[in-house]
């Protein structure tokens, strides 16, 4: 199958890479930083080599650059499975973060995943089969204490699954909102935390795989987790 990942050079974005490679799967990858995608493609080539990964840097906050990929994307395949992962984290309270920061995370955080699946959706759509992962938070799902702008994004996010997965229910896709709670990338050093009392990026990796070995007339809907010991 060929797989789309957004965000792919680190973290929760490069386990998913890493386990479909690990599984024969074709990647075509992206993320902001050009450096760090090469070094995260060198590697992932280094340990699949009988793998075909593919790689364009874009900054998906930019609708210009999301439509420069999508065009990438297609052409050279349909996907079967589409990851939304580019996303990112900037703590505020609503009522004195940064003006502008609102449009940031939902550039980031949302419209790269809206602009980016609806670009690709008419080519799975002629495929009538597909897969596509929105990767949410638990900040999607509550208030989330310092979340600002944030948690506001991330439950546009999962708005956008809801309403995707019921258009697109009895057309063969399969939409999955994916809820983590903290998980140790790098992100986390030096922060002092345990990283024994956080998840893996792995651990969301490996369930994201498993929803998509399911039936064709199976769905996970929603794959929420969080650290056993609960949310920091």
């Amino acid at each position: 199958m060929n797989i789309v990942i957004t965000g792919a050079s680190k973290g929760i974005g490069y386990a998913i890479a890493e386990i479909f490679a690990a599984n024969g799967h074709n990647l075509y990858v992206t993320s902001k930083t050009a450096a760090a995608l090469d070094l995260a493609v060198a590697s992932l080539k280094k340990d699949y080599p009988n793998v075909n990964i593919a790689s364009m840097p874009a900054d998906l906050s930019i609708q210009s650059e999301v439509t420069a990929f999508a065009h990438w994307c297609l052409a050279k395949t349909t996907p079967h499975i589409l990851v939304n992962n580019a996303g990112y984290f900037v703590p505020g309270k609503l009522q004195d973060e940064a003006d502008g920061q609102l449009q940031d995370q939902l550039n980031t955080n949302l419209f790269s995943a809206y602009h980016l699946t609806r670009a690709l959706l008419p080519n799975m759509l002629a495929n009538q089969t597909g897969h596509i992962f929105n990767i949410c938070s638990i900040a999607s799902l509550g208030a989330y204490e310092n979340g600002g702008a944030y948690s506001i994004s991330k439950f546009a996010l999962l708005g956008f699954s809801k309403n995707l997965r019921l258009e697109l229910k009895d057309k063969g896709i399969k939409v999955t909102a994916v809820c983590p709670g903290a998980v140790y990338t790098n992100s986390w050093s030096g922060s002092g935390v345990d990283p024994n009392s956080i998840m893996e990026a792995g651990d969301i990796a490996k369930m994201i795989y498993a929803a998509t070995q399911l039936s064709p007339q199976a769905v996970v809907e929603d794959i929420i987790m969080r650290p056993q010991l609960g949310d920091l």
